[in-house]
Formats: structure tokens, C-alpha cells, sequence
């Protein structure tokens, strides 16, 4: 696995990804599971803010000139409403860093409120609250951004284990990375062995696909989403989960489509580049294809969110025309 010019990346990005799932595990381990509500009635907790904390400190640390977007303010946590959260967020960084600080936290988390610009990172320190807190699917998503276009993104899924062709099945949750050109990759994020390439399904036939959406329904319009599975003729159950696993599962062939349509719901509309850049640049290097529901691919250059674009697809490719097709009939 050669990522050339990205090498020093890749490795920040690997070994930020461990130590996040570390921090995760260990506020799960702690039960340090008190939430706070953001304005769109999304739950927020300890690990989201200290693992964005954490991405901001060694970012500024180790790539001084780069700029964090990601999805947390410290807004919540600096206004004195939520002194117990502060205090467990210190009490979790305080083991990594003894020289932690309410000051500091606030300036860590902040770093991530970075103007995206021709080179930035981008996070989603728990994608997946929910799921987080239910003990089911989460990740941890971050990526990088040059130009416009995603060249690195890595997911770390503590409690998705993968495996693909020729290759044992992780164990301890799964890592997975690409680059741009490089291909995909996944290892276990539990005993650090070597990479195996990813893969999407070789399915071909629309009927025979096997669907991954989201454990909650309010993140997607599950009328259009029931009408496309029927109208389509898929036979299988739909697999069911929380956050950019989705993708993983994709990109690992053991899923052959994620449909996501406009929610109904307005709170999810507008989709943030943070929930989508690591994991669609994983499944595109895995050999699938991944665009919004009218077959334009993702624009990561309009800011913090995807404003061109509406809905996502992200499929094997093979099965990529076939959807579309039938996304114009649903969506007529």
C-alpha cells in the first residue's frame, strides 16, 4: 500500500483514527454517555467534542498551515450549561494530554470551525451518535480535501468487522482508507495487521441487490426509498445501520447499494460534507461509483455542505444505471 505523496497524511490520519477509537471505547468503557441537544435536535456527546478536541490539536500541531472543518462548536460546552459534560471531556483528554484545560478544549473543538479552501481536513468525530449510544454502528470519519476533490479519507468502525477476498475477517472493528488512484483498504482496527484491498460486489442484477440504509428513518424519505426498492423488484432485506459503516459495507461488497433521498424531515436536509467525503472516496476506490440522485458526482467545493447536489447514490457501478433509471421514475 503506496500513497506516495500523501504518506506523511496517510499516517496522521491512521494514527489519529486509532486514538479516536481508543477515546470512544474508553468514554463507552467510563459509561460517560450524557448527550446535549444541538439546535437540530441531534444528539452531541463526550467523545464527539474530545475527539474533535483531539483532531484539532494535532492538526494545528502536525500540519500548521491546514484548516479542520468538522461538525462540533464549542458553543454548547463554553456557555456553562453543560458544566458535567466539560468536566468528563477534560477528565478524557486530561489522560492524553495532563496540561488539558477548559480553555484549551474550547480552542481545540473550535479549530475545526476552519473556511474550507483549496487544502483542508474535514470530520465527523461520531458519525452516528445514535448508534454510539445504543452500543450499535459508528464511525469516525476523517478526510482530506485539495482542490475540490477528496484525495484521502480514512473510517475507523469500532464495532463493524469486515472481511474481504482472501482474507481473514477483522476482528475488534474495522480501519478502512483510500486515496485517490490508490485503491481502498481495510485492517483491523483492533490488532493493527496488514491491509487487504477492498472490493465492491460483482452483482449485476437490480432485483439481487442488497440495500444499506439507515437505522433511523427520519434521515431519508422512506416512501421514495420503498417505492425504488418495489419498483425495482429487490428481493432482500434491506441491511440497517448508523453512520459511513454504510459505505464501508458497500466498498467491502457485503452491500451492493445506499440510497439516500431528501428527507421529509427538514432538520436532515442539507447534507454536510464531513457525513459523506471519507466514505464515498473509499467506495470509489473500492471499484464502485458514487453520485446524487440525478448521477452528478459529489461537489465538495461549495463549503460546508453539498449545496449542488441532492441525495446521494452510491452503488457497485454496475447496478449504478440501472438505479438512476429508476430514481427518475421515483423521483418524476
Amino acid at each position: 500500500m503506496n500513497f506516495d505523496n500523501l504518506s506523511r497524511e496517510l499516517d496522521f490520519a491512521l494514527q489519529f483514527s486509532r486514538q479516536a477509537a481508543e477515546v470512544a471505547s474508553q468514554v463507552q468503557r467510563d459509561m460517560v454517555l450524557s448527550t446535549l441537544t444541538k439546535s437540530d435536535r441531534s444528539p452531541v456527546t463526550t467523545a464527539d467534542f474530545a475527539i474533535q478536541a483531539l483532531a484539532g490539536r494535532l492538526i494545528h500541531d502536525t500540519f500548521p498551515g491546514d484548516v479542520l472543518v468538522a461538525e462540533e462548536s464549542a458553543a454548547m460546552i463554553r456557555d456553562g450549561k453543560a458544566p458535567a459534560s466539560l468536566e468528563e471531556i477534560n477528565k478524557v483528554l486530561s489522560r492524553i494530554w495532563p496540561e488539558t484545560t477548559p480553555d484549551k478544549i474550547f480552542h481545540w473543538v473550535d479549530y475545526g470551525a476552519g473556511v474550507p479552501g483549496d487544502r483542508f481536513w474535514t470530520l465527523d468525530p461520531i458519525d452516528g451518535t445514535k448508534g454510539f449510544i445504543r452500543g450499535d454502528q459508528y464511525a469516525t470519519a476523517i478526510a482530506l480535501v485539495i482542490e475540490g476533490r477528496v484525495e484521502l479519507g480514512v473510517l475507523s468502525c469500532p464495532k463493524l468487522n469486515l472481511e474481504t477476498a482472501g482474507s481473514a475477517r477483522s476482528s475488534g472493528g474495522s480501519l478502512l482508507v483510500a486515496a485517490r488512484g490508490k485503491g481502498a483498504w481495510l485492517t483491523s482496527l483492533g490488532d493493527g495487521g496488514g491491509f487487504s484491498r477492498l472490493s465492491v460486489s460483482a452483482a449485476r442484477e437490480p432485483r439481487q441487490a442488497t440495500v444499506v440504509r439507515s437505522f433511523e428513518d427520519s434521515h431519508t424519505n422512506t416512501g421514495q426509498l420503498d417505492r425504488l426498492v418495489q419498483l425495482l423488484g429487490i428481493e432482500s432485506e434491506p441491511i440497517r445501520m448508523d453512520s459511513q459503516a454504510k459505505y464501508a459495507v458497500v466498498a467491502a461488497g457485503a452491500a451492493d447499494l445506499l440510497v439516500r433521498f431528501r428527507s421529509a424531515n427538514r432538520e436532515y436536509d442539507a447534507a454536510k460534507i464531513w457525513d459523506h467525503a471519507a466514505g464515498a472516496l473509499i467506495v470509489e476506490e473500492a471499484g464502485g461509483c458514487v453520485t446524487d440522485l440525478h448521477g452528478k458526482p459529489l461537489d465538495f467545493s461549495t463549503g460546508r455542505t453539498l449545496a449542488r447536489n441532492v441525495g446521494l447514490l452510491a452503488s457497485n457501478r454496475h447496478l449504478h444505471g440501472a438505479i438512476l433509471a429508476g430514481l427518475r421514475t421515483v423521483l418524476s
